[in-house]
């Protein structure tokens, strides 16, 4: 509340402002908060408050936003569904009985609820994309380097990356505005300025290529899912997009993210096996196993299939501008599920092998948004995600805006509970 009224006190002196003065926020509690209570979901951090902001935190702070809290994730945001045995569970605003996903899931809910405008999330394989789906709001995972990560222990890696959220593209847009830029401390940072995102996203994309999904080269989806999301299909090509049945060629995609994400939570967990394996969450532990077994030969492989995978993409957008599919391969699942073990018949290997149509992009390092598109019968959100071409952020969203304009996307009368959008904020009119 100091901080709101020091806010009021500089509009009323004149005083220059940031982009984001005065606007409430969250930030995931895998961020570190200068004398904040920082968990990661986790009992090992349980009363873990630290010296110093990440990056993301403190260029949000300094755009003139006011930090009310920190957004719930699962423990050490593993998993797209929200729970930790700090907190407990985040539940899906839509049903209580479902889970909102993750792992920003809190951040999702926060957004959904009308709690905040804006909120900010990590994104590994499709943590910033899979509760924006499930909770109807809006997600960017933006290209690897477009909002710089410190501090990171794999700072060289473009699997992992921080980005924005928000109830529309516009208030996403605002937020990347303000974290995007370059950063010494970054090596992968991208030297783009992040005002270029503050501009109007209003463009015309009649004649535009976009390739649609057919099965992600035999990824198992739900029906509904499916269904609800081609069914989006007519609202680009209304828009005079030229619509075609295409996309990337997947292989390898699987096992090297399986395999570079478990070098990821080597890298940041590792450690902690020895003394703290029994409050470690078992996924987390059989991650670490994994990469425990990997040999110098399965990780070399796994690069060589991302780098193959990067080049078959870039070609692909060649001819097509933007890429369309489901966000999630399923509608939201029950809270006390920790993840799906079926899909449409297809038995589920590993905790995260219902993800799939989130972590093959993650792998090709393409920047991808989930924006609201349906709902199933029982009032369930569905999100459609676009994914455009090698460093085309802004390209995305604009292409998002223009959707999301077009197809005017209501949630259901029975559901609806109005936040106060007097700020600006909130659905498109």
């Amino acid at each position: 509340m100091e901080r709101a009224r020091l806010a009021d006190d500089a509009l009323a002196r004149g005083a220059a402002i940031g982009p984001l003065h005065g606007i409430p926020i969250a930030h995931k509690d895998l961020q570190i908060t200068k004398g904040i209570r920082t968990t990661f979901g986790s009992p090992i951090y349980e009363h873990f408050v630290p010296a110093e902001d990440s990056l993301l935190v403190d260029r949000i702070r300094r755009a003139g936003a006011i930090l009310v809290g920190k957004s719930n994730t699962p423990e050490f945001g593993a998993g797209s569904q929200t729970f930790n045995p700090v907190f407990g569970a985040t539940r899906n605003p839509y049903d209580t009985t479902k889970t909102c996903g993750g792992s920003s899931g809190g951040a999702a809910v926060a957004l959904a609820c009308g709690m905040l405008p804006l909120a900010d999330g990590s994104d590994m394989g499709g943590s910033l994309r899979n509760p924006a789906s499930f909770c109807s709001v809006v997600g960017l995972r933006p290209s690897p380097g477009r909002v710089p990560t410190w501090p990171a222990r794999l700072p060289w890696s473009p699997l992992s990356v921080d980005g924005p959220m928000a109830r529309n593209v516009a208030d996403v847009a605002l937020l990347l505005s303000a974290i995007a830029g370059p950063d010494a401390r970054s090596p992968i940072a991208l030297g783009e300025a992040g005002r270029r995102f503050a501009g109007r996203l209003d463009r015309d994309v009649d004649g535009v290529r976009v390739a649609w999904w057919t099965d992600l080269g035999g990824v198992p989806f739900d029906p509904v899912v499916r269904q609800v999301v081609n069914e989006q299909r007519a609202v680009f090509e209304s828009l005079g997009c030229l619509v075609e049945d295409a996309e990337p060629d997947f292989t390898g995609a699987d096992d090297a993210f399986k395999t570079l994400r478990a070098v990821a939570f080597a890298a940041g967990y590792r450690d902690l096996i020895p003394s703290e394996r029994a409050r470690l969450k078992d996924t987390i532990v059989w991650e670490l196993e994994r990469a425990g077994g990997l040999t110098a030969n399965d990780i070399a492989k796994a690069e060589v299939a991302r780098t193959d995978l990067y080049h078959r993409t870039r070609q692909f957008f060649e001819r097509h501008e933007f890429f369309v599919l489901p966000t999630v391969q399923v509608p939201p699942f029950d809270v006390e599920q920790p993840y799906p073990t079926e899909i449409d018949g297809v038995k589920m290997d590993t905790y995260i092998d219902w993800m799939k149509s989130c972590y093959y992009i993650s792998v090709a390092g393409n920047p991808a948004i989930s924006v609201p598109c349906g709902y199933t019968a029982e009032g369930l959100p569905i999100g459609l995600q676009i994914v455009a071409r090698h460093h085309d952020d802004w390209g995305l969203l604009q292409m998002a805006h223009a959707f999301e304009q077009a197809a005017r996307i209501r949630t259901p009368a029975s559901l609806v509970v109005e936040p106060d959008h007097s700020i600006g904020f909130g659905r498109p009119s």
